[in-house]
């Protein structure tokens, strides 16, 4: 049986590839999370795979997915919970990270788990 993947995307590194999401960041943060989360949504539907979607800080308004884990940071950056993650996950072979951050990246490699850039998976899944 095929294990199932675990997608953990960095949000704000994953909006920073999408031009359309780069430029409402910029003007409404809110919005352009809300937007990111419709287009994973539509994309994990499809999906058996499982996915944990990160942002940076604390929420605003609770944003509902019904493919999606949704985590903030709160305090910590998103990066550092990321890598708590990775670092706590039974098993880091399933785990895919969707993330242009190299620091990043490289942690995840190291922990045996799988990398795909930003610009790489928006160009598959959100096109």
């Amino acid at each position: 049986m095929m294990n199932v993947k675990t997608y953990l995307i960095d949000g704000n590194n994953l909006m920073g590839k999408i031009k359309s999401l780069f430029a409402l960041q910029q003007k409404d943060k809110q919005a352009s999370r809300e937007q990111l989360v419709f287009l994973l949504d539509k994309y994990f539907k499809t999906q058996k795979n499982k996915c944990v979607l990160y942002f940076d800080g604390f929420p605003s308004i609770t944003i509902a997915s019904d493919f999606l884990k949704i985590k903030y940071s709160q305090k910590q950056t998103a990066d550092d919970l990321i890598r708590r993650d990775i670092t706590n996950a039974d098993n880091r072979k399933t785990l895919t990270l969707i993330t242009s951050d190299l620091a990043l990246a490289g942690f995840a490699k190291v922990c045996s788990a799988e990398v795909l850039k930003s610009e790489v998976f928006a160009k598959q899944a959100l096109q």
